[in-house]
């Protein structure tokens, strides 16, 4: 395990304990400038980490969330509440997300998801780790009797997705909407087939995306490519060409 690993690791595992104490607590909602939701416990979790990182990696970069950060190749990429909407409804299915990238891919990415107490890690070349052993996604062949996520059905139609995503579910076991990091996650355990998600951010999917890579998986947008955008969808790598199929039409 690298340093920087080791550091995220903790970094997102303090962070993401910082949380617990307003969750559940029916604690002040504000709406930002784009009317997402956020909180102090986003505020809060994200300030630990960046003065961890000035700590320990004095003059790096960060990208984050509720504090913004300096576009540039190599940074840190924090999201401090990946699911802020989860946590305000007082649903565990919220996570804090570190990443580090270089020349804007991430090398090093950790999920730790504090009220499941459940961590994800995942460094460039080194495989995926869930909890402290080895993660694999799935080996369903078919989008047929397997299980889908997506991030929201408001927002598939929103985006122009829902015809495409309803030909999927018409053919899938089941679709929920374990959206956001937990769906990602989800995939890169091998628990489902796969997450579609047609609105992300950066911060969003920079540590996911490596996580559900080094699982097996593919991470693209809905064209294929593997450069990290507004959109995104994770998969066992077996059924995306056919996701990819779907949304093509």
């Amino acid at each position: 395990m690298s340093p920087r690993l080791a550091f995220a690791l903790e970094a997102a595992y303090l962070a993401g304990r910082s949380t617990l104490g307003l969750f559940q607590t029916n604690t002040e909602v504000r709406a930002k400038a784009d009317s997402s939701p956020v909180t102090e416990a986003d505020r809060q979790a994200e300030r630990i980490i960046r003065r961890m990182i000035a700590e320990h990696f004095p003059g790096e970069a960060i990208l984050g969330e509720e504090e913004g950060g300096e576009d540039v190749p190599d940074r840190w990429v924090v999201d401090p509440i990946d699911g802020t909407k989860s946590f305000i409804c007082g649903v565990p299915l919220y996570a804090t997300l570190l990443s580090y990238e270089v020349d804007r891919k991430p090398e090093v990415a950790v999920c730790y998801f504090p009220a499941l107490d459940e961590m994800l890690q995942a460094e460039l070349g080194g495989g995926a780790w869930f909890n402290g052993r080895p993660c694999r996604v799935s080996e369903d062949r078919l989008v047929e009797g397997s299980v889908l996520a997506v991030g929201s059905h408001k927002s598939m139609v929103r985006e122009n997705r829902g015809a495409g995503f309803q030909t999927l579910a018409d053919r899938a076991l089941a679709t929920r909407t374990w959206g956001d990091a937990y769906g990602h996650m989800l995939v890169a355990t091998g628990r489902i087939a796969a997450m579609v998600d047609p609105v992300v951010k950066h911060w969003d999917i920079s540590a996911v995306s490596l996580i559900v890579r080094e699982a097996g998986g593919r991470f693209t947008d809905f064209s294929g490519s593997e450069t990290l955008s507004s959109e995104a969808i994770s998969s066992n790598a077996l059924v995306h060409e056919e996701l990819l199929r779907a949304f093509a039409g």
